[in-house]
């Protein structure tokens, strides 16, 4: 397994990235409710929208392919794929 982390600047999320043989899944700790997070996933890229009191915030991040499932549970988005 190969694992890779980085923090952004600011209050910006953790983000972790795991491979394996067969795949990889990367997970980013966003701490908000999962009612307020939606993610889409287009290609090797990840889009996320949190809905807040204020005007929405999108951000996006890489991934190592095309994503085969995502899930938002406890604040946290885990989107895994396959090799």
């Amino acid at each position: 397994m190969n694992h890779q982390q980085t923090q952004s600047t600011g209050d910006g999320a953790l983000l972790r990235r795991y491979e394996y043989e067969d795949g990889w899944v990367v997970a980013a700790d966003l701490g908000v409710d999962a009612e307020n997070v939606s993610v889409d996933t287009v290609d090797e890229t990840a889009i996320v929208v949190i809905e807040g009191s204020g005007d929405p915030v999108e951000s996006e991040f890489e991934l190592p392919g095309t994503a085969e499932s995502v899930s938002v549970e406890n604040g946290v988005i885990t989107v895994e794929g396959e090799r």
